[in-house]
């Protein structure tokens, strides 16, 4: 990993070809130095210029001058009894960032962050609590993906990590870019999904200008409940979000799916089953009920097994395909934003 803290160097890694073609532009290269460079990022992997032994040593020396590549390993993992892994890695900014990596038979899994903390206050939310602090560069979020030691084994990843992805629309679509073209990582759009609290006008973009699936966090369908498990409620109220979903023709293979958490006494009773079905009813999706894992400061519970399951069957019972996520990585706390905020506290006490 190259570093330079005297004077800090762009990152290469991150960057589109069009933007590799004005830099090489600039700085009197070679057009084609554009496309070799692509190469090394994205299809080699490379951690520093110097392996870039196809471009000439002084056109190498010239591009280190200002830049680097920008990769960056994890600092730290903690690993669970069931074999998920969280990687805590640095930002540029001297913060912390979480992905969790979770392998299941066949499959395995990368749930990647796409900002330093969040600002949408949710209550059930380790990240939040650490308030924002800045966006993920397009390098950032794919950096998680492409410095994993497990990167070959990877079949899916998950934007449901640290912050919200469309109040990062840039950065985010910036990477997907990069995951799924052809001159980058080259993964198929079907493999990749961004989950949302509902910011309508940037899930509108990207279900415009992406093929990937989309993931919506409800958690309740009544609008008073939402308000005061999800501030963004009050701002872009759920039967708004449902409405504008039902305005595009998804396809047989694009999911979308509803991430419920299933909160004691709150948000799991008959009542609730009836309103879901009312307000999903006749839009094709799913429904992933999630058990809730305490954090710090907060008065939630989980519902117990049992009204978790009867929810599930009652769903199931109305139409609506219904799945509950299965739990990893309880012994490492593996819920979003308990590592990065141990890891920010420690960083910042003072040294004695």
């Amino acid at each position: 990993m190259e570093i330079n803290t005297i004077h800090p160097k762009q990152a290469l890694f991150g960057k589109t070809p069009n933007e590799l073609k004005a830099i090489c532009s600039d700085m009197g290269l070679p057009a084609f130095t554009a496309r070799q460079i692509s190469e090394w990022l994205y299809k080699q992997q490379v951690s520093s210029i110097d392996e870039m032994t196809n471009i000439s040593k002084q056109n190498r020396e010239k591009l280190a001058e200002n830049y680097e590549v920008g990769r960056v390993m994890h600092s730290n993992v903690q690993t669970s009894l069931d074999g998920t892994k969280k990687y805590l890695f640095p930002t540029s900014n001297k913060r912390f960032i979480e992905a969790a990596y979770i392998p299941d038979d066949d499959r395995a899994t990368l749930c990647v962050s796409s900002q330093v903390g969040c600002k949408m206050g949710c209550l059930f939310c380790m990240t939040g609590k650490q308030g924002f602090q800045s966006q993920l560069t397009a390098g950032e979020i794919v950096n998680q993906i492409s410095s994993l030691p497990e990167r070959d084994k990877l079949t899916n990843i998950v934007y449901m990590g640290m912050g919200e992805p469309f109040d990062n629309l840039e950065g985010v679509m910036k990477s997907l870019e990069i995951l799924t073209s052809d001159w980058g990582l080259g993964m198929g759009a079907r493999r990749i999904t961004v989950s949302t609290i509902g910011m309508i006008p940037a899930m509108k973009h990207f279900i415009e200008n992406s093929d990937c699936h989309l993931a919506v966090s409800m958690h309740t369908p009544f609008h008073d409940e939402r308000k005061k498990l999800m501030p963004i409620e009050n701002v872009y109220p759920i039967e708004q979000l449902v409405a504008v979903l039902r305005d595009y023709d998804f396809g047989k293979q694009r999911r979308i799916s509803f991430e419920y958490i299933m909160f004691k006494g709150i948000n799991d009773t008959p009542r609730h089953v009836k309103e879901i079905a009312r307000l999903l009813n006749g839009l094709r999706c799913r429904i992933n009920l999630i058990r809730f894992h305490p954090i710090p400061d907060t008065p939630l519970q989980s519902s117990d097994e049992a009204t978790i399951q009867e929810f599930k069957e009652a769903l199931i019972k109305k139409g609506i395909r219904t799945t509950v996520r299965a739990s990893r990585g309880q012994d490492i706390f593996a819920a979003c934003g308990l590592l990065s905020t141990k890891e920010l506290v420690k960083q910042q006490a003072p040294d004695f």
